[in-house]
């Protein structure tokens, strides 16, 4: 890959015409080539300083202006140079959002979220205060945390390797969603596959469970381990708890 591929490629990904994941017949996959082409300009890049940052010259933070439409509030905000970042999008400090993700329209970055590198967030999502959205840019082929349109993440939630939120689905203040954290549905008596999206318009809270017996010890002083657990599915009555007030707009 040359100097000029890798840089066609940033560009596209900061003005949204390529993207580092899309959903092809409802799955959502990794673009191997965008991944490579952020991986060599890490490679490339050389070390420079420049407003009070020190990152690769190529890969340094973007600018703002009035003209992209997108409210960013005072407070020491950093996005990464490669990321995409619709109209309409608030982002609250300090938040940071790294190379190769994609914010769509109207969605809110609340105060100290990280939006990893690759994650892709739909249209009016709502990312709330201490969110941590993991990248994942290793291997290439590892499809990266989707959060799709309309959904709502908790304060302090986390979601971490690949993880899939369905639209509309809400996510519970505290939950914690990644690989090796089972998900139950307690609404259709079901555990979620490993890597299964969570289902559109689910509301998932923080849960526990109950140790192996076969870890004998842990067993016999009453351990938990953490899991997720679906307790219901959106409806008017949530719906009309999550609307976004217009005047923060």
């Amino acid at each position: 890959m040359t100097v000029t591929d890798y840089e066609l490629i940033i560009s596209n990904l900061e003005s949204g015409k390529a993207r580092s994941a899309s959903k092809i017949d409802g799955k959502w996959q990794a673009n191997t080539e965008v991944k490579a082409a952020i991986l060599e300009a890490f490679k490339a890049g050389k070390l420079v300083e420049q407003d009070g940052f020190v990152d690769k010259h190529n890969i340094m933070p973007q600018t703002f202006n009035v003209d992209k439409k997108v409210r960013i509030v005072p407070g020491g905000t950093s996005v990464r140079r490669g990321s995409f970042v619709a109209e309409g999008v608030i982002i609250m400090p300090p938040s940071y959002i790294n190379i190769g993700a994609y914010v769509a329209e109207g969605t809110m970055v609340d105060s100290h979220v990280l939006v990893g590198s690759c994650a892709q967030i739909g249209k009016n999502v709502h990312l709330s205060a201490g969110v941590q959205i993991g990248g994942v840019l290793e291997p290439i082929g590892m499809s990266p945390v989707v959060i799709e349109d309309n959904a709502f993440i908790g304060a302090g939630s986390v979601i971490v390797e690949g993880i899939q939120v369905g639209a509309g689905a809400v996510i519970a203040p505290g939950v914690v969603l990644s690989r090796g954290v089972p998900i139950y549905d307690c609404i259709n008596d079901r555990k979620l596959e490993i890597g299964e999206a969570i289902p559109p318009n689910a509301i998932v809270i923080p849960g526990s469970r109950q140790i192996n017996p076969a870890l004998k010890w842990g067993f016999e002083q009453g351990l938990h381990l953490n899991c997720a657990v679906i307790v219901k599915y959106r409806d008017e009555k949530s719906n009309q708890s999550l609307e976004l007030e217009s005047i923060l707009r």
